[in-house]
């Protein structure tokens, strides 16, 4: 994931080219169902088209709803690429304003439009996160918790039964490490990190 961001919100933007309004909407999404969940909420059913594109690791897919093939939505996920975003989805709405823009105008401004929306958005890099099981006594929690952020620790469960406590955490990769070495230190090996 080195070098990818995606969106710390929503972003939209509209640009008029040859008198047709094109409305870029981009947001972040995690699987492909927010992402068409995102499309069923933003689409206007009035509108000319409704096209779009997402992004989600290796998962992608595009539409160009109606306008010649390869003229929208394939731009708008090379928009996508071309910015370094995963994990986000662009819708672009197109009302026709009574002028043809032709296969390499449409591009251009589903491109472009997507593009630009994007360019203008509120970034955040992507981070590789693992999830991890520790199981440990009681008495090491409160220590455990105190460091959480120290680690960008993200605590998913926690359970507890006789021999002590089963914590499920979701950390970034690049921390999995150091956080098992001071686990290891702090219950002097009577406590391990496992990769769930």
């Amino acid at each position: 994931m080195s070098g990818l961001h995606t969106l710390t919100a929503p972003a939209s933007l509209l640009q008029e080219i040859r008198k047709s309004r094109f409305l870029a909407h981009a947001a972040p999404v995690e699987n492909p169902e927010q992402g068409l969940a995102f499309l069923a909420d933003i689409g206007d059913p009035l509108a000319t088209h409704n096209c779009w594109a997402y992004r989600i690791g290796h998962l992608y897919r595009f539409s160009d709803d109606g306008e010649p093939g390869g003229t929208a939505g394939r731009p708008i996920l090379q928009a996508i690429e071309g910015q370094g975003f995963d994990q986000v989805i662009v819708v672009v709405t197109r009302w026709y304003g009574g002028t043809k823009l032709g296969a390499g105008g449409l591009a251009r401004a589903y491109g472009g439009c997507a593009a630009e929306c994007l360019r203008l958005a509120p970034r955040t890099p992507l981070v590789d996160m693992a999830e991890v099981q520790l199981d440990c006594e009681f008495a090491l929690l409160p220590i455990l918790h105190a460091r959480f952020d120290e680690f960008s620790i993200r605590k998913l469960d926690e359970s507890f039964d006789a021999r002590g406590a089963r914590l499920r955490l979701h950390l970034p990769r690049d921390r999995v490490a150091a956080f098992s070495v001071f686990v290891r230190d702090l219950s002097r090996g009577r406590a391990l990190v496992e990769s769930c």
